[in-house]
C-alpha cells in the first residue's frame, strides 16, 4: 500500500509495532522517477548462493524458482538481471565447450533432467517481463574450493599448465595468450548462440591478495614479459588483452549487444597515486587485481561500468559519496551504473550505517542527483527477497513508475518508426482497449521494434514522454499488439498515443493521438 502522506505511514506502523519499538522503515514517497535508469540484480549461482536454491532440482522446479524470482524483481520496479551462467570455468548453458555447472544438476557434467537449455529457458522469461538479460561470467576461476565434482577432462586436468593454484582455488593464468584466447572464445560463443543484451564480467580478474601467500606467475611473466620490465604491468597488460579481444570480438559478431564491467569499487586510492579516489580502500583494482577498470572505459572498450560501492555513507575509509563522485568524473560518457549492497542491509549490524533503513533508498536518491549516474545494481536475488529493513517497499517506492534502459548512441542512435493505426475502444464500459499495427516501414538500420509503450494523458494535459507516471503499459512486439486499459474511468476524457522502443531503447515519435471520452 502508498499513502500519500509519509506521517500517516509512519504513525500507523508505530501503533501496530508498539510504541515501544524503533520504527526503521524508511517511506519515501512515489513520484515519478527519471525516464531512463537501469534497475538491476544479480542473480549469483556460484555455491547456490541466488540460483537454484540447490543442486539438483528437476528441471521445472529450476524453471518455477526462476520465474518466481523475476516475478519479485519485476514487482520490485526491475528492468533488467544479470545471471552468473559461468560460475568456474563450468556452464549453465548448452551450447558450450564447459561442462555443466554441478551448482545446476548436482554433479558437474551431468545435463538437467528433462533436458532444457537454462539460458534460452532465463532469456525467454526475462524478455517476457520486459527485463534485459545480461550474461554474467566469472573470468578467472577454473575450479572453486566449494566445488564437490570435477568431471575427469575438465581444463584443470587436461590442461594443468593453464592453472594457477591460489587461496584454494584452480585460477587460469592469464599471461598465457592461450588461455586468453579461450576465454575470449567462451563469451564469443554466448554471443554468437544466445539472444543475450549484454556480457557482464564481475571484480575476479587476478586474484585478491592473500596475506603471505603469493601468486606464482614468475614461470609465465619470463616466458612472455616482452617489453615489460615488471610483472604488475604485465599482469595488467594481460587482463587489457581480453577485454579488447572480447569488446572487439562482440562488434564485430552483434555490435548491439551491451558490455559491462562490476569492478570492486575503488580503481586506486589517491594515496598512491594522485588522479585516484580520497579513500583508503584495503584492496584496490588497479594495484591488487591488475584490473585497469579505468582505461577501459576510457578507451571504449566497454559500454558500462558497475563498480561495487558496497560502502555506507558513513563508513569513514571508503566513504558512499565520496566513491561515487570519484566514479562521476571518471565514466568518459559511457554508462555508470552503481553496485548496491543490498546483502549488508540488516537491523542491528555493527557495519555501520548498514543498520539503518534508510540506506539504500538514500543512495539511490544521490545517484540521480548526479546526471553521469544512471542506474543501480544490487547483490543479490536472495537478500533483496528477504526485505531486511523494508528495503523492498522503499525500492518499491522509488522504482514505482517504469523505466528504459539508458540508450547508448554509440552502439545505435536510429529510433524506430512510430506505430501507426492506433484505436481505442471501450469494452463494457469498465476498460478501454488500445491496438495498433507496428511501422510498415522500417528506419535506415533495417531494424523491426522490439516493443510498444502505452502512454495515457488527461483530455487538456500537455503531452509528456518525459512524465513515467502516464506509461501504462510495455508490450512485447509479438501476436496482437494491444493493451487493455483497466484503469479507465466511467465519465473520464483521455488521451492515448503509443511509441516504438528498438532492442537499445531507443524511442520513436509518437502514433496519431486518440481520444476517449
Amino acid at each position: 500500500m502508498y499513502l500519500k502522506n509519509a506521517a500517516i505511514y509512519l504513525i500507523i506502523y508505530a501503533f501496530l509495532s508498539g510504541c515501544s519499538k524503533k520504527v526503521t522503515y524508511q517511506y519515501v514517497s512515489k513520484s515519478a522517477g527519471p525516464k531512463r535508469e537501469f534497475r538491476a540484480v544479480w542473480v549469483a549461482t556460484i555455491d547456490n548462493i541466488d540460483w537454484p536454491s540447490r543442486k539438483g532440482l528437476s528441471s521445472e522446479t529450476q524453471q518455477q524458482e526462476f520465474r518466481t524470482m523475476l516475478d519479485r524483481q519485476k514487482s520490485y520496479g526491475m528492468n533488467a538481471v544479470l545471471v552468473q551462467v559461468r560460475a568456474a570455468a563450468d556452464a549453465f548453458y548448452a551450447r558450450g565447450q564447459e561442462p555443466w555447472s554441478e551448482w545446476l544438476t548436482g554433479a558437474q557434467g551431468r545435463a538437467p533432467e528433462p533436458f532444457y537449455d537454462p539460458m534460452i529457458f532465463m532469456i525467454h522469461e526475462a524478455h517476457q517481463r520486459n527485463m534485459e538479460f545480461h550474461a554474467w561470467l566469472n573470468m578467472n576461476r577454473g575450479a572453486h574450493k566449494a566445488s564437490k565434482s570435477i568431471i575427469q577432462d575438465h581444463l584443470i586436468n587436461t590442461r594443468p599448465e593453464w592453472f594457477l593454484t591460489y587461496g584454494g582455488y584452480k585460477l587460469f593464468n592469464l599471461g598465457i595468450p592461450e588461455v586468453r584466447d579461450y576465454i575470449t572464445e567462451i563469451v564469443l560463443n554466448i554471443v554468437r548462440n544466445y539472444d543475450v543484451d549484454g556480457i557482464h564480467f564481475d571484480d575476479y580478474f587476478y586474484p585478491y591478495t592473500i596475506a603471505n601467500e603469493k601468486l606464482r606467475d614468475e614461470d609465465t611473466f619470463r616466458k612472455y614479459k616482452g617489453n615489460f620490465r615488471n610483472i604488475e604491468d604485465w599482469r595488467r597488460n594481460n587482463v587489457d588483452l581480453v577485454i579488447k579481444s572480447i569488446s572487439d570480438g562482440m562488434r564485430q559478431i552483434k555490435p548491439k549487444v551491451k558490455f559491462g564491467i562490476s569492478p570492486v569499487g575503488v580503481w586506486r586510492n589517491a594515496s598512491v597515486d594522485p588522479s585516484g579516489s580520497q579513500t583508503a580502500g584495503g584492496q584496490t583494482s588497479y594495484d591488487n587485481l591488475y584490473a585497469d577498470t579505468k582505461k577501459w572505459v576510457q578507451n571504449g572498450w566497454i559500454d558500462y561500468i558497475a563498480p561495487q560501492i558496497y560502502f555506507s555513507f558513513e563508513f569513514g575509509k571508503v566513504p558512499y559519496k565520496v566513491l561515487a563522485d570519484w566514479w562521476t568524473k571518471h565514466n568518459y560518457d559511457r554508462h555508470l551504473y552503481i553496485g548496491h549492497a543490498a546483502y549488508r542491509v540488516k537491523a542491528g549490524s555493527n557495519e555501520v550505517g548498514w543498520e539503518k533503513a534508510n540506506q539504500i533508498p538514500r543512495q539511490v536518491k544521490y545517484n540521480r542527483s548526479k546526471p553521469q549516474i544512471t542506474g543501480s545494481i544490487y547483490f543479490s536475488a536472495k537478500p533483496l527477497s528477504k526485505n531486511e529493513l523494508s528495503v523492498v517497499d522503499s525500492l518499491r517506492s522509488l522504482y514505482y513508475y517504469p523505466a528504459l534502459p539508458p540508450a547508448m548512441p554509440w552502439k545505435d542512435n536510429i529510433p524506430p518508426n512510430a506505430p501507426e493505426n492506433v484505436q481505442a475502444q471501450k469494452v463494457r464500459g469498465t476498460s478501454v482497449l488500445i491496438s495498433w499495427d507496428a511501422p510498415a516501414i522500417l528506419p535506415k538500420d533495417g531494424e523491426e521494434p522490439s516493443a510498444f509503450i502505452v502512454y495515457r494523458f488527461d483530455k487538456d494535459e500537455k503531452i509528456n514522454l518525459d512524465n513515467t507516471s502516464k506509461i501504462l503499459g510495455i508490450v512485447r512486439n509479438e501476436g496482437m499488439l494491444s493493451f487493455s486499459d483497466k484503469t479507465y474511468e466511467q465519465g473520464q476524457a483521455y488521451v492515448y498515443v503509443v511509441t516504438s522502443l528498438d532492442r537499445l531503447s531507443n524511442e520513436s515519435q509518437m502514433s496519431n493521438i486518440v481520444n476517449v471520452k
